[in-house]
């Protein structure tokens, strides 16, 4: 579609958002709110056209397809509440819920909702998520697991053959499009757990504005577009996300069409009224078991291979609360998730390597309008300690209640001297390429590389301080491509190693297990200053993305550049997202516009100065979609900052 018929499109909805009225609302209590009313106020505009294929040298790219990238975002500041989401509808929903006194928690519900229906590309009902919340009157971080499960008669070979007499691969075409990539979804009942911790509105009020839009229709963003384009062959093998994704003439439904969705909006309607049961038990449960049992789809018809998940697995589904990473970090403390997600401990592993190096002298250069100009050897530091994380992440990091850490504690991967030693296997003129894991003691475990997909992430802060930073996810572009009652449901067991042991004979931490719960890269993150006692003080920051496995490389630079370089809100987030993996290549986003990728780059000084170093440089457009918050202080008074990524279409919207 053209740009300029995509940014009518867009502009369109940010008018419609513009007409909000301000004020700083009011609620509390059981008093019903009308969210028919207009009531936040638009505090920045979408600052241009998302335009999904941006032309550029390896875009689209895993594991989402890149959306370009909108020139000119600049910081956003709210006084008392603002929400960070990857969708202006979203922003819109949470922001209300915050504006008539609703807490992060009851907003974060709001913002689900719809993200599963403005979004269901990236998540929704049929997935899981990671949250950290922070209760400001108590000053404590909880974090929350709402991780999918594999079902219980699930083996360590569910994703490598159909059975141990039949090893031929599931059907179509391996695991990731048949019933056995589908884990038990978490994201819904670990909501209503943070929810009754930490909510304060009625809970079916929450479904208000998402049940609005699935009945009344929204309009599909250049994302859905393109993620119902680009996987139509999937989704065609399910009659239901035919008939809803797709037009009569088989076409996929395209950018601006407005889209209804009566049966996600009943689903709602039935979770608002019975809460997490609902989902879990009941007719919800039985049309989610009923289609992840297909065996066939398609016309012509294929073959399905079916997954083994019972209505006792969602019956018995648990969302956790766990106690989160903090680490300190220079005169911070940074909190993130604990296993089964890898985020936490790979960030945490990440910058206590860094801590060990002057970074400030290495602050991006230039006009910070974008971020800045990093440096060759800001961007050398930071992927060579990512390559150090990666390589015990890959090797130790798995589901903690089935495979524990080094030593059963998170001490042995972060603690200062480890850290210290890490930091000394780094040259600052010789890239290490590829990084060796840690030894501890006989312990020796098996990696097998695995492709992560994407998710989706926001950022909330409430009027009284607390703070949300979640990270939700179906997997990949379009979960499964299984569609039931109006969503879509994940394949997050293919983020299991699908075989149990290496190459090498040895075990993999990562294995697939009954019960067990895959490895993650999500990484929700919450900031906070040190005391004087060295105890954690006052909120800070709070920042995440999807992302897949790069997830880890996308919050780390958006923490150094607030923490170490200074940078605002909206500068951290739309600076270059660049890092590595475990592997000579370190990414450098080639959709953003400071970066010279003519004659393969070779006129533009970051990319031959890391190539000089060592490096193998990939442009690839990155597909981050960051929600950060900052809390400053501005006039002698505090405020809350705002960035959302101009890689996506996330707004910020708050109090003004």
């Amino acid at each position: 579609m053209p740009t300029c018929l995509r940014a009518a499109l867009i502009a369109s909805a940010v008018l419609a958002l513009a007409s909000c009225g301000g004020g700083d609302g009011g609620g509390g209590g059981n008093v019903p709110v009308d969210f028919s009313l207009n009531s936040c106020a638009l505090t920045t505009s979408t600052g241009g056209a998302v335009v999904v294929g941006s032309g550029l040298a390896g875009d689209p790219s895993a594991p989402e397809a890149a959306s370009g990238y909108r020139l000119g975002k600049t910081a956003v500041s709210a006084k008392k509440y603002i929400v960070v989401t990857a969708n202006p509808l979203a922003s819109k929903a949470g922001c209300d819920v915050l504006k008539n006194g609703g807490t992060a928690a009851d907003a974060a519900v709001a913002v689900q909702m719809v993200l599963g229906l403005v979004e269901p590309q990236s998540s929704g009902l049929g997935g899981g998520a990671f949250m950290l919340y922070y209760d400001a009157k108590n000053k404590t971080v909880q974090a929350y697991d709402g991780r999918e499960t594999a079902p219980a008669a699930a083996t360590e070979n569910y994703l490598r053959w159909v059975s141990d007499t039949d090893r031929s691969l599931p059907q179509p075409g391996g695991a990731r499009a048949s019933g056995r990539s589908i884990g038990t979804p978490g994201a819904v009942r670990m909501l209503e757990l943070a929810w009754q911790d930490h909510g304060q509105r009625p809970w079916s009020e929450l479904f208000t504005p998402a049940i609005g839009l699935a009945r009344d229709g929204f309009l599909i963003g250049g994302r859905m577009a393109d993620a119902i384009a680009g996987g139509a062959a999937g989704l065609k093998r399910d009659a239901e996300a035919t008939a809803y994704f797709f037009n009569a003439d088989g076409t996929p439904k395209a950018l601006g069409t407005r889209l209804q969705n009566p049966a996600y909006a009943t689903t709602l309607g039935t979770l608002a009224q019975g809460g997490a049961n609902a989902f879990y038990t009941g007719p919800v449960a039985q049309g989610i078991v009923s289609k992840i049992k297909v065996t066939s789809g398609g016309s012509p018809a294929v073959a399905i291979t079916p997954g083994l998940t019972e209505l006792s697995d969602l019956a018995g589904y648990q969302a956790k609360r766990r106690d989160p990473v903090c680490t300190t970090y220079r005169a911070y403390w940074v909190c993130g998730m604990s296993p089964p997600s890898s985020g936490g401990i790979a960030v945490a592993q990440a910058l206590g390597i860094l801590e060990n190096f002057d970074l400030a002298p290495l602050k991006p250069t230039g006009s910070l309008a974008e971020g800045g100009r990093p440096t060759v050897q800001g961007v050398h530091l930071v992927s060579e300690a990512e390559r150090l994380a990666y390589a015990d992440r890959d090797a130790y990091v798995a589901d903690t209640d089935f495979t524990p850490l080094p030593g059963n504690s998170w001490d042995t991967l972060l603690n200062k001297n480890y850290m210290k030693s890490r930091a000394a296997l780094i040259s600052p003129t010789r890239s290490l390429g590829t990084a060796s894991a840690g030894v501890f003691g006989s312990t020796r475990m098996g990696v097998v590389p695995l492709e992560e997909r994407g998710t989706t992430h926001f950022t909330i802060v409430d009027a009284a301080g607390n703070a949300v930073s979640m990270t939700t996810t179906v997997e990949a572009g379009m979960g499964s491509f299984h569609f039931t009652q109006g969503f879509i449901l994940n394949n997050q067991l293919t983020d299991f190693s699908a075989t149990p042991t290496d190459t090498a004979g040895l075990p993999v931490a990562n294995k697939l297990q009954a019960g067990k719960r895959p490895r993650s890269s999500m990484a929700p993150t919450l900031v906070f200053a040190k005391a004087a006692d060295g105890s954690r003080g006052e909120f800070l920051m709070g920042t995440g993305s999807p992302g897949g496995s790069t997830i880890i490389q996308y919050v780390t630079k958006t923490v150094v550049g607030a923490l170490d370089w200074g940078l605002d809100a909206q500068q951290a987030t739309s600076l270059v997202d660049f890092g590595a993996a475990n592997s000579p290549t370190t990414n450098l986003g080639g959709e953003h516009p400071v970066l010279n990728l003519a004659n393969n780059g070779n006129g533009d000084p970051l990319i031959t100065g890391l190539r000089a170093l060592g490096h193998t440089v990939s442009t690839a457009a990155q597909s981050s979609g960051i929600g950060t918050v900052i809390r400053t202080v501005s006039n002698g008074s505090q405020t809350l900052q705002g960035g959302a990524d101009p890689r996506r279409e996330g707004l910020v919207l708050g109090d003004n």
